[in-house]
C-alpha cells in the first residue's frame, strides 16, 4: 500500500472538528475542506462560516460547502480533490456508498464515543445523560452506516462529576486529533488493525432537541444532575414557574424533601431548592428571561420566589 504523499479531503464542520483539522495540516497534504453551508447566527441573522471553513480559509485551503455531499454535484467535486484518503469529524451529513469509493485508501471517521457504544449525532451527550463513568474517542472506517465500521482505535478518558457535555466536547476534540494522528501513522507503516463492532453491545441514541431540556422533579437527583450537565449547554435544561422559564446551568444536592417541584426555600444565604424524586435539589445557576446566567443566591438578592411555588415538567413549553 502506497502512502507517500498522501491527498487527504477533510469533512468536518463545528468546534470539535477543528483540532483534528489542525492536526492534519501540521503533518498532511491536506487538498481540500468539505463543510456544511454557512448558516444564519446571532441576533442579525447574518450568514456565519463555521470554524472548520474559517481554519481551512486561513490556511489557503480550498473549502466546498454542499448541502448535499451525496448529490451529483457533492460527487464530482469530491472526485475532483481526487483525495487518497478522506476523514470525518462531526461532518454532519452520511456519506453514500459512491462518495465513499472515491478515496482509494477509504474514509476514516473521529468519533466522540467508544463505539459501538453511543452512535449517532450526540455521543457526549449521552454519555453524560446515561450515566457512563467513562467515554473516548473511537478512530473508524466509515461505511454507509451511522457510526457502524470497524474499529481502528480507541482512547478513554473518565467522566468526571462536573463534567458537562461542553467540557467533555472540549477534551475529546483534542484527544480525537492525538488518536487520528495515531491511526494515520499506524496506516502509512501498514500495522493498523480493522476489528468489526459487535452489534450486541451497540447503542444508537437520538438527535438532540429542545425538548429534551424540560425538567421534571419526580426524577432523582443523580438523573437530574445527569440532565442538566448532559444538555449543557445545548439544548440546556430549563423549567417553568408561572410564565416564566427558568434556564438551570448548575444543579446540586439539598437537603428536604417535598412535593416535586415545590420551592421549598428561596434567599440569598441558601439559594433555590426544590424538592425532587429522592428528596432536594438546589438550582445552583439559573436564568431568568432578559437576564444572565448567575448563581440563584445572587439572583435571590433582588428578587423574591414564593416558597411553596411548583417548578416542572407540566408547565414547560
Amino acid at each position: 500500500m502506497n502512502t507517500d504523499g498522501l491527498r487527504i479531503v477533510f469533512m468536518g464542520t463545528p468546534d470539535f472538528a477543528v483540532p483534528s483539522l489542525k492536526a492534519l495540516l501540521e503533518t498532511e497534504n491536506v487538498v481540500g475542506v468539505i463543510c456544511q453551508p454557512d448558516r444564519p447566527k446571532g441576533r442579525g441573522h447574518k450568514l456565519a462560516a463555521c470554524p472548520v471553513k474559517e481554519l481551512a480559509v486561513s490556511h489557503g485551503i480550498p473549502v466546498y460547502q454542499p448541502e448535499k455531499i451525496k448529490s451529483p454535484e457533492g460527487l464530482e467535486q469530491l472526485r475532483a480533490f481526487g483525495p487518497d484518503l478522506c476523514v470525518t469529524a462531526a461532518f454532519g451529513q452520511l456519506l453514500s456508498r459512491d462518495n465513499l469509493a472515491v478515496p482509494r485508501l477509504g474514509t476514516i471517521n473521529v468519533h466522540a464515543s467508544l463505539l459501538p457504544r453511543h452512535r449517532g449525532s450526540a455521543p457526549v451527550h449521552w454519555s453524560i445523560l446515561m450515566g457512563d463513568a467513562e467515554t473516548g474517542v473511537t478512530t473508524m472506517m466509515t461505511d454507509v452506516g451511522m457510526d457502524t465500521g470497524d474499529i481502528l482505535l480507541a482512547r478513554s478518558v473518565p467522566i468526571g462529576p462536573k463534567d458537562t457535555a461542553g467540557t467533555m466536547t472540549d477534551l475529546l476534540a483534542e484527544l480525537g486529533a492525538s488518536v487520528l494522528i495515531d491511526t494515520l501513522a499506524k496506516l502509512k507503516d501498514g500495522t493498523l488493525e480493522r476489528i468489526p463492532q459487535d452489534p450486541a453491545l451497540a447503542t444508537t441514541e437520538s438527535k438532540l432537541t429542545r425538548e429534551m431540556g424540560a425538567m421534571d422533579f419526580t426524577r432523582t437527583k443523580a438523573e437530574l444532575d445527569r440532565q442538566v450537565r448532559g444538555l449543557a449547554p445545548w439544548p440546556g435544561a430549563f423549567a417553568k414557574m408561572d410564565d416564566s422559564v427558568i434556564k438551570v446551568g448548575g444543579i446540586r444536592p439539598a437537603d428536604g424533601s417535598g412535593k416535586p417541584g415545590s420551592v421549598l426555600a428561596a434567599d440569598a444565604g441558601t439559594g433555590l431548592i426544590v424538592a425532587c424524586g429522592d428528596g432536594a435539589v438546589e438550582l445552583s445557576e439559573i436564568q431568568m428571561p432578559g437576564s444572565r446566567m448567575m448563581s440563584s443566591q445572587e439572583y435571590l438578592r433582588g428578587h423574591h420566589i414564593e416558597i411553596g411555588k411548583v417548578l416542572g415538567l407540566e408547565h414547560a413549553e
